[in-house]
Protein backbone atom coordinates (compact mmCIF):
# COMPACT_ATOMS: atom_id res chain seq x y z
CA UNK A 1 0.00 0.00 0.00
CA UNK A 2 1.04 3.62 -0.42
CA UNK A 3 2.62 5.46 2.47
CA UNK A 4 0.37 6.84 5.21
CA UNK A 5 -1.33 10.16 4.48
CA UNK A 6 -1.85 12.60 7.32
CA UNK A 7 -5.10 14.53 7.69
CA UNK A 8 -5.12 17.84 9.54
CA UNK A 9 -8.42 17.72 11.42
CA UNK A 10 -7.78 21.20 12.83
CA UNK A 11 -8.84 22.68 9.48
CA UNK A 12 -12.11 22.14 7.58
CA UNK A 13 -12.09 20.10 4.39
CA UNK A 14 -14.13 20.47 1.18
CA UNK A 15 -17.15 18.19 1.05
CA UNK A 16 -18.04 16.26 -2.10
CA UNK A 17 -21.44 14.55 -1.69
CA UNK A 18 -22.81 11.87 -4.00
CA UNK A 19 -26.20 10.15 -3.77
CA UNK A 20 -25.12 6.53 -4.21
CA UNK A 21 -21.31 6.25 -4.08
CA UNK A 22 -19.61 5.47 -0.75
CA UNK A 23 -15.81 5.47 -0.64
CA UNK A 24 -13.93 3.32 1.88
CA UNK A 25 -10.37 3.88 3.15
CA UNK A 26 -7.65 2.43 0.86
CA UNK A 27 -10.11 1.99 -2.03
CA UNK A 28 -9.89 4.12 -5.19
CA UNK A 29 -12.92 5.76 -6.81
CA UNK A 30 -12.80 7.26 -10.34
CA UNK A 31 -14.88 10.45 -10.59
CA UNK A 32 -15.86 12.77 -13.43
CA UNK A 33 -16.32 16.32 -12.16
CA UNK A 34 -18.56 18.58 -14.24
CA UNK A 35 -20.70 20.77 -11.93
CA UNK A 36 -19.44 24.33 -11.46
CA UNK A 37 -19.23 24.16 -7.67
CA UNK A 38 -17.23 20.94 -7.70
CA UNK A 39 -14.98 22.04 -10.55
CA UNK A 40 -14.08 24.99 -8.33
CA UNK A 41 -13.57 22.61 -5.40
CA UNK A 42 -11.16 20.41 -7.37
CA UNK A 43 -9.23 23.45 -8.61
CA UNK A 44 -8.83 24.59 -5.00
CA UNK A 45 -7.85 21.11 -3.82
CA UNK A 46 -5.18 20.76 -6.50
CA UNK A 47 -3.64 23.98 -5.20
CA UNK A 48 -3.63 22.57 -1.67
CA UNK A 49 -3.28 19.17 -0.02
CA UNK A 50 -5.60 17.41 -2.53
CA UNK A 51 -7.87 16.11 0.24
CA UNK A 52 -11.67 15.92 0.04
CA UNK A 53 -14.33 14.58 2.39
CA UNK A 54 -16.55 12.29 0.31
CA UNK A 55 -20.04 12.26 1.79
CA UNK A 56 -23.45 10.80 1.00
CA UNK A 57 -26.89 12.36 1.17
CA UNK A 58 -29.25 11.66 4.03
CA UNK A 59 -32.81 10.68 3.23
CA UNK A 60 -34.73 13.89 2.67
CA UNK A 61 -37.95 14.35 4.64
CA UNK A 62 -41.14 15.71 3.10
CA UNK A 63 -40.99 18.76 5.36
CA UNK A 64 -37.40 19.64 4.38
CA UNK A 65 -36.97 23.02 2.69
CA UNK A 66 -36.34 22.16 -0.95
CA UNK A 67 -34.38 25.40 -1.43
CA UNK A 68 -31.72 24.25 1.02
CA UNK A 69 -28.78 22.01 0.18
CA UNK A 70 -29.66 18.34 0.84
CA UNK A 71 -28.70 17.09 4.32
CA UNK A 72 -25.66 14.84 4.59
CA UNK A 73 -25.09 11.65 6.54
CA UNK A 74 -22.54 12.14 9.34
CA UNK A 75 -19.91 9.55 8.36
CA UNK A 76 -17.52 10.54 5.55
CA UNK A 77 -14.38 9.16 3.97
CA UNK A 78 -11.48 11.56 3.67
CA UNK A 79 -9.87 10.93 0.31
CA UNK A 80 -6.84 12.22 -1.55
CA UNK A 81 -6.69 12.99 -5.26
CA UNK A 82 -3.98 10.64 -6.50
CA UNK A 83 -4.53 11.17 -10.21
CA UNK A 84 -5.99 14.07 -12.17
CA UNK A 85 -6.62 15.00 -15.78
CA UNK A 86 -8.28 18.05 -17.35
CA UNK A 87 -10.93 17.17 -19.91
CA UNK A 88 -12.74 19.41 -22.44
CA UNK A 89 -15.23 21.86 -20.94
CA UNK A 90 -12.95 22.67 -17.99
CA UNK A 91 -13.97 19.39 -16.39
CA UNK A 92 -11.89 16.98 -14.32
CA UNK A 93 -11.31 13.25 -14.27
CA UNK A 94 -9.83 12.22 -10.93
CA UNK A 95 -8.94 9.14 -8.94
CA UNK A 96 -9.79 9.62 -5.27
CA UNK A 97 -8.15 7.23 -2.81
CA UNK A 98 -9.73 6.77 0.60
CA UNK A 99 -7.51 7.79 3.50
CA UNK A 100 -9.60 7.47 6.68
CA UNK A 101 -13.13 7.50 8.09
CA UNK A 102 -14.40 10.59 9.88
CA UNK A 103 -17.63 12.25 10.98
CA UNK A 104 -19.00 15.71 10.30
CA UNK A 105 -19.17 17.91 13.38
CA UNK A 106 -19.98 21.18 11.61
CA UNK A 107 -20.96 22.09 8.05
CA UNK A 108 -19.77 25.40 6.60
CA UNK A 109 -22.04 26.69 3.86
CA UNK A 110 -20.74 28.40 0.68
CA UNK A 111 -19.61 31.99 1.17
CA UNK A 112 -17.39 34.75 -0.26
CA UNK A 113 -17.32 33.26 -3.75
CA UNK A 114 -16.79 29.68 -2.60
CA UNK A 115 -19.49 27.56 -4.26
CA UNK A 116 -19.11 24.33 -2.27
CA UNK A 117 -19.61 23.32 1.34
CA UNK A 118 -16.82 22.56 3.74
CA UNK A 119 -16.90 20.67 7.02
CA UNK A 120 -15.09 20.45 10.31
CA UNK A 121 -14.40 16.77 10.89
CA UNK A 122 -13.48 14.45 13.71
CA UNK A 123 -11.73 11.09 13.11
CA UNK A 124 -13.79 7.97 13.77
CA UNK A 125 -10.69 5.93 14.61
CA UNK A 126 -7.54 6.80 16.60
CA UNK A 127 -5.20 8.61 14.23
CA UNK A 128 -1.95 7.51 15.91
CA UNK A 129 -2.76 3.84 16.54
CA UNK A 130 -2.30 0.93 14.15
CA UNK A 131 -5.27 -1.47 13.91
CA UNK A 132 -4.64 -5.00 15.27
CA UNK A 133 -3.13 -7.52 12.80
CA UNK A 134 -6.16 -9.90 12.97
CA UNK A 135 -4.52 -12.99 11.37
CA UNK A 136 -7.52 -15.21 12.18
CA UNK A 137 -9.86 -12.80 10.38
CA UNK A 138 -7.55 -12.91 7.36
CA UNK A 139 -7.68 -16.72 7.30
CA UNK A 140 -11.48 -16.75 7.62
CA UNK A 141 -11.89 -14.27 4.78
CA UNK A 142 -9.51 -16.22 2.53
CA UNK A 143 -11.47 -19.43 3.22
CA UNK A 144 -14.78 -17.72 2.43
CA UNK A 145 -13.51 -16.24 -0.83
CA UNK A 146 -11.95 -19.56 -1.87
CA UNK A 147 -15.31 -21.30 -1.49
CA UNK A 148 -16.81 -22.95 -4.56
CA UNK A 149 -19.45 -20.23 -4.98
CA UNK A 150 -17.51 -17.03 -4.37
CA UNK A 151 -14.39 -18.17 -6.21
CA UNK A 152 -16.41 -18.07 -9.43
CA UNK A 153 -16.89 -14.29 -9.30
CA UNK A 154 -14.79 -12.54 -11.92
CA UNK A 155 -13.12 -10.02 -9.59
CA UNK A 156 -12.05 -12.68 -7.06
CA UNK A 157 -8.67 -13.22 -8.76
CA UNK A 158 -7.70 -9.62 -8.05
CA UNK A 159 -9.06 -9.80 -4.50
CA UNK A 160 -7.13 -12.97 -3.74
CA UNK A 161 -3.92 -11.35 -4.97
CA UNK A 162 -4.21 -8.84 -2.11
CA UNK A 163 -3.99 -11.67 0.46
CA UNK A 164 -0.45 -12.49 -0.68
CA UNK A 165 0.85 -8.95 -0.42
CA UNK A 166 2.79 -8.20 2.76
CA UNK A 167 2.10 -4.48 2.33
CA UNK A 168 -1.70 -5.00 2.58
CA UNK A 169 -2.55 -5.40 6.29
CA UNK A 170 -5.79 -7.11 7.25
CA UNK A 171 -7.67 -3.90 8.08
CA UNK A 172 -6.87 -2.53 4.61
CA UNK A 173 -7.72 -5.87 3.01
CA UNK A 174 -11.19 -5.69 4.58
CA UNK A 175 -11.77 -2.23 3.14
CA UNK A 176 -10.75 -3.41 -0.33
CA UNK A 177 -13.00 -6.47 -0.11
CA UNK A 178 -15.92 -4.31 1.02
CA UNK A 179 -15.42 -1.89 -1.85
CA UNK A 180 -14.86 -4.56 -4.52
CA UNK A 181 -17.55 -7.07 -3.59
CA UNK A 182 -20.23 -5.32 -1.53
CA UNK A 183 -22.01 -3.09 -4.01
CA UNK A 184 -25.00 -2.09 -1.87
CA UNK A 185 -24.60 1.58 -0.91
CA UNK A 186 -26.26 1.16 2.51
CA UNK A 187 -23.96 -1.74 3.41
CA UNK A 188 -20.93 0.27 2.39
CA UNK A 189 -22.12 3.24 4.44
CA UNK A 190 -22.55 1.05 7.53
CA UNK A 191 -18.97 -0.20 7.02
CA UNK A 192 -17.77 3.38 6.73
CA UNK A 193 -19.63 4.49 9.85
CA UNK A 194 -18.36 1.56 11.96
CA UNK A 195 -15.25 2.48 13.96
CA UNK A 196 -14.43 -1.02 15.24
CA UNK A 197 -12.30 -3.21 12.91
CA UNK A 198 -13.67 -6.35 14.56
CA UNK A 199 -17.29 -5.35 13.97
CA UNK A 200 -16.44 -4.42 10.38
CA UNK A 201 -14.95 -7.88 9.94
CA UNK A 202 -18.15 -9.48 11.26
CA UNK A 203 -20.23 -7.34 8.88
CA UNK A 204 -18.09 -8.31 5.88
CA UNK A 205 -18.18 -12.02 6.73
CA UNK A 206 -21.96 -11.85 7.07
CA UNK A 207 -22.36 -10.09 3.73
CA UNK A 208 -20.04 -12.58 2.00
CA UNK A 209 -22.08 -15.47 3.37
CA UNK A 210 -25.24 -13.79 2.02
CA UNK A 211 -23.55 -13.32 -1.35
CA UNK A 212 -22.48 -16.96 -1.38
CA UNK A 213 -26.09 -18.00 -0.73
CA UNK A 214 -27.32 -15.84 -3.62
CA UNK A 215 -24.75 -17.32 -5.99
CA UNK A 216 -25.65 -20.84 -4.90
CA UNK A 217 -29.34 -20.18 -5.56
CA UNK A 218 -28.56 -18.58 -8.91
CA UNK A 219 -26.66 -21.70 -9.99
CA UNK A 220 -29.85 -23.71 -9.61
CA UNK A 221 -31.90 -21.30 -11.73
CA UNK A 222 -32.03 -20.50 -15.41
CA UNK A 223 -30.39 -17.23 -16.46
CA UNK A 224 -33.78 -15.50 -16.82
CA UNK A 225 -34.67 -16.36 -13.23
CA UNK A 226 -31.48 -14.96 -11.65
CA UNK A 227 -31.95 -12.37 -8.88
CA UNK A 228 -31.92 -8.88 -10.37
CA UNK A 229 -28.41 -7.50 -10.70
CA UNK A 230 -26.60 -10.77 -9.97
CA UNK A 231 -24.04 -12.06 -12.47
CA UNK A 232 -20.50 -13.42 -12.53
CA UNK A 233 -19.30 -9.86 -13.28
Amino acid sequence: MSEAVRVNFAHPLPVFPLPDAVLLPHAIQPLHIFEACYKQMIDDCLDGDRQVAMASFAEQRDDDDCDCAPPLRPAVCVGKIVQHAHVPGDRHDILLQGVCRAKIIELIEPENGRLYRMAKLSPLEPVDEHPPPMPEIRRELRKLLNSRTLSRLRCIETVMHWFDRDDVPTHALMELIGFALLRDGEVRYQLLAEASPQRRADMIKGELLNLSTLVSRAERQSFNAWPKGLSWN
